[in-house]
């Protein structure tokens, strides 16, 4: 038999109340494309931590070609033939492609070298890029392809990939995925992780699956159906959300030629944007990150100013109103960016529950804060939307990037908003989880809320939105209904097709 390229065996690591990973044993063989699933808080990210040397396991052992692999940090790892792309890019905006990928080197050759070999690279695997560029002007499919010709100027064995596609369009998807194929072919494997069921179908060999952090068993993806995997991952039967048939109301929302400048040097400004939302209506609005979704959402939030009439709730004018008032009013917002924006790190969940909440839950009185009342509420987002933590006293940062999703949508949506701004709603969730928070905001669209969903996602946005909009460079296209729209065209749309003719029935 042909020794695996990886194995591990019976990895095992626990912390404080939890068992990360217990006992997981699995294979990679070279020039293997496999994944690596399962529901957030599965334990995915520490195994992989482990391969990377970023954690070190409690037992168990990791063996490479057949010898014993145990790298004691990232720079052991990448000796030995690993390279990972991050979900969260490590980049530096001000400093050009070239420079970024250097800092990523032990012992960088000289620039003029360093800039040829990111040329040669680049157009070898299909990955266009200039080592030139300034990292700040770059999209976020450009941003990711830095990262992957970072690792293979290393000539890795093995390359970890965290949700890669989470930021790409449809046509930037297929790139990447010729791209890896082509890695296989000459040998390289490729330990894949993503939520995008669909996409590993297309692409990967085998599957590994992880729930409560042991390794519940492995399948062929092109053989196993994208609902069999997902219910193997939360063991139980998957729901399909469900839009329950509604009439739209009032106008709640109204943006009129919106322009407003970014207040990041790296940012989009927002140019003459305009619609509208009804109650009880869902806009979906899709771009490619770094299209002016930030700014956008600032300027609804009331984060970020905006000139007069603008912006209206209502018929009332929103300028000069500012987060909390807005909230008061019923207008709620949850950005992108879980920790460190929508969520305070070191904060508790209750404190958490109480930063968004104070107004609309009635958490405060007389300028004393009611933190029994905070504590039952963040106790009941934890209870209906699963988030997994042992209790409310624990720190945001503790949570997996997935259940502090939950914890952060469900803090909005538990509140009864009239309008609700949401970027990336399931952003790096499970299926399961994501389609329960799906379920969540269809059911407030049921009851009458205005919902304008921003999402990188467009199976989400085909799925729960009535009317759909392309962001690109900062410029809304006209919303038009969901209904027949076509993938292949939106994904052209997202991509900077100004202009473009949508076709629907």
């Amino acid at each position: 038999m042909t020794t695996p390229l990886l194995s591990l065996s019976g990895l095992t690591k626990a912390y404080p109340g939890v068992v990360a990973n217990d006992t997981v044993s699995f294979e990679i063989g070279v020039g293997e494309i496999h994944a690596l699933l399962g529901e957030n808080g599965a334990g995915k990210s520490t195994l992989v931590k482990m391969i990377y040397g970023l954690v070190k396991p409690d037992s168990g052992l990791m063996k490479m070609h057949g010898d014993d692999f145990a790298p004691v940090d990232p720079r052991a790892a990448r000796a030995a033939g690993v390279g990972m792309v991050f979900q969260h890019f490590s980049l530096f905006d001000a400093l050009s492609v070239a420079e970024n990928i250097a800092l990523g080197m032990e012992a960088p050759p000289p620039m003029a070298t360093l800039a040829s070999r990111i040329s040669e690279v680049s157009e070898n695997y299909g990955l266009p890029l200039s080592p030139d560029r300034t990292v700040g002007d770059l999209s976020a499919g450009e941003r990711q392809r830095v990262e992957i010709i970072r690792c293979l100027l290393q000539d890795p064995k093995l390359l970890i990939m965290d949700e890669p596609t989470s930021v790409l369009t449809p046509q930037e998807v297929d790139i990447l995925f010729e791209t890896l194929r082509k890695l296989k072919a000459e040998g390289t494997a490729i330990l894949y992780i993503s939520h995008k069921l669909e996409e590993i179908r297309a692409l990967c060999d085998a599957a590994t699956i992880l729930r409560g952090g042991k390794n519940v068993g492995t399948c062929v993806p092109r053989d196993t159906s994208a609902r069999e995997m997902a219910e193997l991952m939360v063991g139980s039967t998957l729901a399909t959300p469900k839009g329950a048939a509604h009439a739209t109301g009032d106008v709640m929302l109204s943006v009129t030629g919106l322009s407003a400048a970014s207040p990041s040097a790296f940012g989009m400004a927002l140019k003459d944007i305009s619609f509208e939302v009804q109650a009880g209506e869902v806009l979906g609005i899709g771009g490619v990150a770094g299209n002016g979704q930030d700014e956008l959402l600032g300027v609804l939030s009331g984060e970020l100013p905006c000139i007069p009439g603008m912006v209206q709730f209502q018929g009332r004018d929103l300028s000069g109103i500012g987060p909390e008032e807005r909230r008061g009013l019923g207008v709620l917002a949850a950005p992108e960016e879980r920790l460190g924006h929508a969520a305070a790190p070191d904060m508790s969940l209750t404190e958490n529950a109480m930063l968004t909440g104070m107004a609309r839950e009635k958490l405060s009185k007389g300028g004393m804060l009611n933190w029994a009342r905070a504590r039952d509420f963040a106790e009941r987002i934890i209870a209906d939307f699963d988030v997994r933590t042992p209790g409310p006293h624990n720190a945001a940062r503790s949570l997996s990037g997935g259940n502090l999703q939950k914890f952060v949508i469900g803090r909005e949506v538990l509140q009864r908003p009239e309008v609700l701004v949401v970027n990336q709603p399931t952003w790096g969730v499970d299926a399961a989880a994501a389609a329960s928070i799906r379920q969540a905001l269809l059911d407030l669209a049921a009851g009458g809320t205005a919902l304008v969903i921003i999402s990188q996602d467009l199976d989400e946005l085909m799925e729960i939105s009535d009317r759909f909009a392309a962001l690109n460079e900062g410029r809304l296209s006209a919303p038009v209904p969901t209904a027949g729209l076509d993938v292949e065209q939106i994904g052209l749309m997202l991509g900077g097709a100004h202009g473009m003719e949508v076709a629907h029935v």
